[in-house]
């Protein structure tokens, strides 16, 4: 469920379906309906899985630090150590050659 969740935009919209998903699929595993009110407390218990945002947090910093950690030239590393120029731009709009 989480394949690819380094790359996504997370709202809060998208993160309150993904949870609601994952509710799901752990009452799916479980066996157990809506209608038997278990609450998602105690389903969260018995599955002893992790909730998904946190989850879905933990993966984009591990990629963060794997793009970091990069040695071959590429523009991830390159990006976080720029320094922007010194002094202002003139204004106006550039000339023509």
């Amino acid at each position: 469920m989480t394949y690819g969740s380094e790359t996504w935009s997370l709202t809060m919209g998208l993160i309150r379906r993904l949870r609601v998903t994952h509710r799901v699929m752990e009452r799916a595993m479980l066996g157990v309906s809506l209608h038997d009110r278990i609450r998602n407390v105690e389903i969260r218990k018995r599955t002893r899985v992790t909730d998904i945002a946190q989850r879905v947090a933990k993966l984009k910093w591990q990629w963060a630090g794997h793009i970091v950690r990069r040695k071959d030239g590429r523009w991830g590393p390159k990006a976080l150590e720029w320094q922007p120029r010194t002094g202002k731009r003139s204004v106006g709009r550039p000339p023509t050659r």
